[in-house]
């Protein structure tokens, strides 16, 4: 999985379709394809798949689909030449080799999925990448030269194929400390000592990869053999163990392995997104305060698809995805510099060391549990009547009627603005007079620096508005739970604690500065003073803006805060569409041409002509400095690229559209 995201990033798969093909296919599993396919956001392809063949329909039939289905299936991808026809080759644009003998074990991190590490090389690498966070890393067992070189991250590759890697977005605002001695606290009653490195979070989680039961059931035979070796997760570890299928708890049972993985802290804490999406909770309370107090890099190793900043928790600065039997692993350790191909991982019950191949299950030791312990009647039994819910679920009171109830004392859904002021038909798309600048970023920001995700910090716009409705903290809840109410989202919008915007010097996280004013302020604030001001706002960002998942606050957020265009080097194709169906137009700096080489510091007024025209591929962008230099006048290509999207534009967004063409029907 994570090769293949390095690949491809490499390649430029951006707005491609990927199809995967050749004789590797009838060694991989449906789990695995699945896997694959799911991390097309991640490797930037509009969509990634593979041909349907006999392995597809074994899989329906495992799955408790019908054999009438199963059929149907099959007869109808034979039909319309869906099927996998091992001779026969499809022509392609491109093609790109992966030999499967090649692969290795692998983790990604410490910011971004396709910065794969081999394991062997995961200690020099976060050593080595712990520059970046602002950590002069100083051991005497390393080599003499890593502090002087660069870090570990694989830089990431810019949209189009065959162009230079970017440079690994490394944080302008830190000083490098050097690196103080461990952080020695309580927990549990147990002395501990907690440094740079420390593994805080191992979670075996995200909806694909846990559906995949080679790797789970994998993880679970690791956990056993730990167990009955004597070993122990560390105890500042937070772990924990989200299935994306029922089915995952019911052959956990009926292998047996569910008491081992217990035993390691890998309960069952639910079915869906937790840690992969930022709802781990918190960290123990002196685990927390050590991180503060010891400004402390500290580490989650978890199972999902994403690894940006700030996304798994604010307290860890270093997210790596690693399968869940690795996941298993680094819970044990406790540690990220370790070197699991060749270290100990711990001792056993008589001191001698323990190492991960001690207790890796073989390849036959995983199909065989499988054969095993995994049926049919486990998925006609969770999945026959997975719509009924359980009492709680039934017992929910329902409105009457057409119209939606909105209770207007609610903090969690509340009746959003988007259709507030909407005439029957659209007008032309405005140019913009005298706009100012909301931010100013740089290469790679992800829809996880834009988007709310995770926790609601206390002293943040979101959690002064819940505590303003005598909500206590609590219950604050995720900006997740309460993504059903903008108030709260809008707040959250650009608010990612490692988000660094150029306006603001020395600090990271929700702030700007407005502007002629100079005053600074959170992005939440300056956006509601500009919006009493009627000034239009933008965004300057570098490349791969809005690189990352589908997130629809990353584009709902902004447009909320005044945001009416968006310049950047270039796109992920899944945030542009996502702009443009909010009403905010993308536009591109020209090739070769960019804030820096423009000399543009986001400190001027920003006027935006030719936006009108419907056919327009260029518009003219005029800046006028603060300063009173010279004004900066060029072009900037209109990334509204099909007709359908230059009308979203113009109705102010897909929901104006589909509501009056709804409207014209009658």
């Amino acid at each position: 999985m994570l090769t293949v995201t390095e690949l491809l990033r490499e390649t430029g798969v951006v707005g491609k379709f990927v199809e995967f093909f050749g004789p590797g296919i009838s060694v991989l599993a449906l789990a695995d394809r699945a896997t694959l396919a799911n991390m097309s956001p991640e490797y930037g392809a509009t969509c990634g798949f593979f041909p349907v063949d006999d392995e597809t329909l074994r899989y329906l039939r495992l799955t408790g689909r019908n054999e009438e289905q199963v059929q149907l299936v099959e007869a109808y991808c034979k039909e319309n030449m869906l099927w996998h026809e091992p001779g026969s080759e499809p022509r392609y644009s491109r093609v790109v080799e992966l030999d499967l003998g090649t692969i290795e074990p692998s983790l990604a991190g410490p910011r971004r999925p396709q910065d794969r590490v081999p394991l062997a090389e995961v200690k020099r690498s976060f050593c080595e990448g712990l520059a970046t966070f602002g950590v002069e890393f100083e051991d005497s067992s390393l080599d003499e030269a890593i502090a002087e070189t660069f870090p570990a991250s694989d830089p990431t590759a810019e949209q189009t194929p065959g162009h230079k890697p970017l440079p690994d977005p490394t944080p302008a605002t830190h000083t490098p400390n050097v690196t103080p001695a461990a952080i020695s606290f309580e927990l549990d009653g147990e002395k501990v000592e907690l440094g740079h490195g420390a593994v805080v979070i191992a979670a075996i989680t995200s909806c694909t990869n846990t559906s995949n039961p080679q790797v789970m059931i994998g993880a679970g035979l690791l956990a056993k053999k730990a167990v009955e070796r004597g070993l122990r997760r560390k105890p500042w570890v937070k772990t924990s163990l989200a299935p994306g299928s029922r089915a995952v708890e019911r052959y956990y049972q009926s292998s047996g392995l569910t008491p081992y993985l217990e035993e390691l802290g890998f309960d069952i804490v639910g079915f869906g997104c937790t840690t992969c999406i930022g709802n781990s909770g918190p960290l123990p309370a002196p685990v927390a305060r050590a991180i503060a107090e010891g400004e402390l890099v500290t580490c989650a190793v978890l199972s999902g698809n994403r690894n940006f900043e700030a996304r798994i928790h604010p307290d860890v600065k270093a997210n790596y995805l690693a399968s869940p039997l690795l996941v298993v692993a680094y819970a044990l350790t406790g540690r990220m510099d370790i070197d699991l191909t060749s270290e100990p991982i711990g001792l056993d019950q008589s001191g001698a060391e323990v190492f991960l191949r001690d207790i890796w299950p073989s390849a036959a030791e995983i199909s065989d549990l499988i054969a095993s312990s995994i049926h049919r009647e486990m998925f006609v039994d969770v999945y026959g009547d997975v719509l009924t819910g359980d009492d709680r679920w039934r017992a929910l009171p329902v409105s009457e009627g057409e119209l939606f109830g909105w209770d207007e004392g609610s903090t969690y859904v509340r009746r959003p603005p988007y259709f507030d002021g909407m005439a029957l038909q659209p007008g032309e798309v405005a140019d913009l007079e005298d706009a100012r600048c909301l931010a100013v970023l740089g290469d790679s920001v992800t829809t996880d620096h834009i988007s709310p995700a995770g926790s609601i910090a206390l002293d943040s716009p979101a959690g002064s508005y819940l505590l303003e409705r005598g909500v206590a903290h609590p219950d604050f809840n995720s900006y997740g739970s309460r993504r059903g109410n903008h108030e709260v989202m809008v707040r959250g919008t650009f608010a990612n604690v490692r988000l660094r915007n150029t306006l603001v010097t020395g600090k990271e996280g929700g702030w700007t500065v407005h502007l002629p004013s100079g005053e600074e302020m959170t992005i939440f604030a300056a956006s509601e003073r500009y919006l009493a001001e009627r000034t239009p706002l933008i965004v300057l960002a570098g490349k791969e803006y809005g690189s990352g998942s589908s997130r629809d606050w990353a584009a709902k957020g902004p447009r909320l805060l005044g945001v009416r265009a968006v310049i950047a080097e270039s796109y992920e194709r899944i945030h542009r569409s996502n702009l443009l169906m909010m009403g905010i137009v993308p536009l591109q700096f020209l090739d070769g041409e960019s804030r820096e080489t423009l000399g543009l510091s986001g400190r001027e007024r920003y006027s935006i002509a030719g936006l009108a025209d419907r056919r327009a591929e260029k518009a003219t962008v005029t800046t006028i400095p603060d300063d009173g230099g010279e004004p900066i006048v060029f072009q900037a290509r209109v990334r509204l690229d099909t007709p359908r999207e230059r009308e979203y534009v113009r109705n102010g967004g897909i929901l104006p559209f589909v509501l009056r063409r709804l409207l014209a029907q009658g």
